[in-house]
């Protein structure tokens, strides 16, 4: 008896103890780690379907801003093109009436039917003009203004005051308040000294004598 309570005391302490399992993170879940992975592989693919997206849609882009570009880099070009189609539309008249002009002088007739009618042009290019904010730059008999005048000789003049414009070789003109060309004049200057001597003596004597 106390034999078998030894063997039975031995077959206990042979036993190896239990240990409690702990269950991992999946078990606790519920998930295994193939279902996991399978989640993972699920958000990569989503996530390379919108960046695909997005590229797609800014490739898109480009092409329409090149697109756009082209369209206004054509348009600004055919504006520069026929910016004065306006212009020469007024200036056809003018050309009407010079080939008139033309056609009177050939036809043997004296010069005035021509005169008047390349006066006539000249008026009408000047209204034409003038429409499109083209005036003419006074200068004879101006003071002379380097803003709007080239002097291109001095005169000596007694009928006008120095630094006034008593002759004009080319008018001058305006873009609005923009010069396009100067007037192209000559100025009065002083009478030298031994010349207005002169003139003054002779002025003299010719009261002596009366």
């Amino acid at each position: 008896m106390d034999e078998t309570n030894k063997n039975g005391n031995k077959e206990e302490q042979a036993q190896p103890e239990e240990k409690d399992h702990e269950p991992s993170e999946q078990e606790v879940e519920g998930e295994s780690p193939v279902s996991e992975l399978d989640k993972v592989r699920q958000q990569l693919e989503t996530q390379e379907q919108e960046t695909k997206t997005f590229q797609d849609r800014f490739l898109r882009q480009v092409a329409e801003l090149e697109n756009f570009k082209k369209r206004m880099t054509r348009e600004k070009g055919e504006t520069i093109r026929y910016a004065n189609e306006g212009l020469v539309k007024d200036l056809l008249p003018g050309l009407d009436n010079l080939e008139r002009a033309v056609e009177h002088g050939q036809g043997g007739e004296n010069g005035q039917p021509v005169v008047e009618g390349i006066e006539l042009v000249l008026k009408g290019l000047l209204e034409a003009l003038g429409k499109h904010g083209v005036t003419q730059i006074l200068a004879k008999g101006e003071k002379f203004d380097p803003e709007k005048h080239e002097a291109i000789a001095q005169v000596e003049c007694r009928e006008q005051e120095p630094n006034t414009v008593v002759e004009e070789h080319h008018k001058g003109y305006f873009l609005h308040d923009r010069l396009l060309r100067p007037a192209l004049v000559s100025v009065a200057k002083a009478l030298n000294t031994k010349e207005k001597k002169r003139d003054e003596g002779e002025v003299e004597k010719e009261e002596g004598d009366d």
